[in-house]
């Protein structure tokens, strides 16, 4: 699955926004009147067509192809069929590439399709998980799965240190970690991805901040203050700009004790360290004026000019049941995007899982616009900046901040 935001060369970025001038319309997607032709991106792609030879038994006059196609060789792809008109019928999208393939047209408004399918209907989904639906006043996408960032914490370390629970807040957290570094040599209470775009943005959430595309303001006290907080645990040592050892022997070796991820760490952890069970477990995020965190995951779209419409929203319809999304779930790990999958035991009543479902209901996604991935590329170098190389952090963000409006004009 997409964990990461995909760096986009600069000339591909340009390309997408006109590659739609120089198609001539093309033609329907499929190689046939009976196949429907869906790309997939990822091991999602190996796994979903397994999946579908249950919706081939209910709709026997169709042949479902699906391609399977790498990340790292997804964006090229999806950007020739944009120029080509040549593409699939049913494509996966992750939510951050939503609004840059939206923008250039690729993806058709599905809202005068809306009344038919009910379970399209936005209030099936959650709250931050619309945002990926929506592009201008269209509606482009349905949520296929969604993941989120939970906090994962080795408790039996953490009551060593005074924390029978896991840091609820933005002080208790850095309190915890910076006993917890130390606790021993080599030790870093918190683990921090520097290469994750994601965590500086919840930390700004989390202390008020709005993103307007009139007026970024990373320069924002809300911003400034996030980025501070963010960049005191490299500044104090309580984080480690060295990658190190993999985060799961760092984890088991207790060097690592707290970090933040998505629900794919639950089987990783389950099968990698199973000797620390009963000694770990996962909590919503520490919370400063709220404890959001981001929404991901991916959506299905239609492209604009597929000749199999009726029949790739059957598909996707289907993919979208309820019992569905839970078997997509135990095949593959990711979290169902739709609310009822959640009332089941299978999530309801697990203990790791659940804490997923909660933390859902506080999320916010990456804001629709085409240059977001941009932008985040652009606050990791400032950050790096900050962290490695001594910047003083208010001239930094003053530099961001005018190279964010520059890329949003």
């Amino acid at each position: 699955m997409k964990k990461k935001g995909l760096v986009v060369p600069a000339v591909l970025a340009m390309g997408l926004s006109t590659a739609l001038a120089g198609c001539g319309g093309g033609e329907g997607s499929g190689d046939s009147e009976n196949t429907l032709s869906v790309w997939a991106m990822g091991e999602e792609g190996k796994l979903l067509d397994e999946m579908t030879e249950a919706y081939e038994e209910e709709n026997p006059d169709i042949t479902v192809d699906v391609q399977a196609i790498p990340w790292d060789q997804a964006y090229d792809k999806l950007l020739t069929a944009v120029a080509s008109g040549n593409g699939p019928d049913v494509l996966q999208l992750g939510t951050t590439w939503v609004a840059e393939f939206a923008d250039a047209g690729a993806l058709l408004d599905l809202t005068e399709h809306m009344e038919d399918y009910p379970d399209f209907d936005l209030d099936n989904y959650f709250e931050g998980a619309q945002t990926s639906m929506k592009y201008d006043d269209q509606i482009v996408g349905i949520p296929w799965y969604v993941e989120t960032r939970t906090m994962y914490y080795r408790t039996d370390l953490l009551e060593e240190v005074g924390y029978s629970e896991a840091p609820a807040t933005w002080d208790e957290l850095k309190d915890a970690a910076t006993k917890l570094t130390e606790s021993g040599e080599n030790v870093y209470g918190l683990d921090i991805d520097l290469n994750d775009q994601i965590t500086p943005f919840i930390f700004a959430w989390q202390n008020g901040f709005e993103f307007d595309t009139e007026n970024p303001n990373f320069t924002s006290p809300e911003f400034t203050e996030a980025l501070e907080y963010y960049t005191s645990y490299f500044k104090e040592e309580i984080s480690t700009t060295s990658e190190g050892i993999d985060i799961v022997q760092a984890f088991k070796d207790g060097q690592k004790p707290i970090f933040f991820s998505g629900p794919w760490m639950i089987n990783i952890l389950n099968d990698q360290a199973a000797d620390l069970e009963g000694q770990w477990a996962v909590a919503e995020m520490p919370a400063q004026k709220s404890n959001v965190s981001s929404i991901g995951g991916a959506n299905f779209s239609v492209f604009h000019n597929s000749e199999k419409v009726d029949e790739a929203l059957d598909f996707i319809a289907y993919m979208n049941e309820v019992d569905t999304q839970l078997e997509w779930m135990d095949k593959s790990n990711t979290l169902p995007s739709r609310l009822e999958a959640w009332e089941d035991p299978v999530l309801a009543e697990d203990e790791m899982y659940s804490v997923f479902g909660k933390q859902l209901e506080n999320t916010k996604g990456a804001p629709p616009i085409k240059e977001w991935e941009k932008i985040a590329q652009e606050l990791l170098s400032s950050i790096e900046r900050i962290n490695i190389g001594g910047a003083d952090i208010d001239e930094e963000l003053e530099s961001f901040n005018e190279k964010a409006e520059t890329i949003i004009e």
